[in-house]
């Protein structure tokens, strides 16, 4: 009798465990290097997985520093997305220091067609890529190209959820077409659709939606603008109406002061990237940027 009744509890426990939230699956984690491929991971992945982003969203993602809680972070991981281009290179020290050796990686640039891609590549180029430019989620038709892949590795990695990846996948496609067609009016039915930007991480943004880039602040990628470059600013805006500087959060203050004092251009200190890892931030982080954008009055002409 003391014999079954102990088998008799185990079972039960055993049943119980069963039905405990999560007990019959535990939910992906999955790692990005910065909040936008996080987003779109957390919304084609659903309750299946759980996002977090290396990267803050206000942070230079061409400088991160590695720091051993990321490691630790990533060892726990099944699946790690990187942006590729050469822009994270310092996810590799990531990956590697985590010592996770059942992790994926998953390089989201790959399908993606770059621009900017240089012929040729030299110290006097500054800073460039030379894979092309590597801020190509600020296109939402690229982020639905992320999210096709991302889907196809998580159905690897969970195959009985497979359909329902495929299927988010091709909501946030459908998402992302609507957005990229509302940004188009959007941007249509700006005053001034000519800026300047301080660096090149606004090149998909503008073509995704008819937006003109007159120049940017730095003479050459990761060089600081110079007295002479900012004077050849002024003089286009002089030209023709220029409706802001888009400047990101990280850099010094001091060029937008310049163009705001001597030509009426405001400055939209703005980031690339959308403030959270949460499913919808993403896309929401166009609407936010075409509402900067919109209350943005510099360069108007009477």
């Amino acid at each position: 009798m003391r014999t079954t009744s102990r088998l008799i509890a185990t079972l039960a426990g055993l049943a119980l465990l069963a039905l405990a939230p999560g007990a019959a699956h535990a939910r992906l984690r999955v790692a990005a290097s910065i909040t936008d491929l996080a987003s779109i991971a957390a919304t084609v992945g659903g309750d299946q997985v759980e996002t977090f982003a290396i990267a803050r969203p206000n942070a230079d993602v061409h400088r991160v520093e590695v720091l051993p809680s990321y490691m630790v972070r990533v060892s726990r991981a099944d699946l790690y997305l990187k942006v590729g281009f050469e822009l994270d290179r310092w996810a590799d020290g990531i990956i590697d220091g985590s010592r996770n050796a059942r992790l994926r990686v998953l390089d989201c640039g790959a399908g993606i067609t770059p621009l900017d891609r240089p012929t040729t590549v030299s110290a006097a180029m500054g800073d460039v890529h030379p894979l092309g430019n590597p801020h190509y989620w600020l296109d939402p038709r690229n982020g639905a190209i992320v999210a096709r892949a991302v889907a196809a590795e998580l159905a690897r990695l969970d195959p009985p959820h497979a359909a329902d990846y495929a299927a988010r996948a091709a909501s946030f496609a459908q998402a992302a077409t609507a957005m990229h067609e509302r940004g188009r009016r959007l941007a249509a039915a700006l005053p001034v659709k000519t800026v300047f930007t301080y660096h090149a991480s606004w090149v998909y943004f503008a073509q995704a939606f008819g937006l003109e880039i007159a120049a940017t602040a730095e003479p050459v990628p990761g060089i600081p603008p110079t007295a002479r470059h900012l004077q050849e600013l002024v003089t286009i805006a002089r030209q023709r109406p220029v409706a802001a500087l888009l400047q990101e959060p990280y850099f010094s203050d001091e060029a937008g002061r310049f163009l705001d004092r001597s030509c009426g251009v405001p400055t939209l200190k703005v980031s690339p990237s959308c403030d959270g890892p949460e499913a919808g931030r993403y896309l929401a982080h166009f609407d936010d940027l075409f509402a900067r954008l919109a209350g943005a009055r510099g360069g108007i002409r009477p």
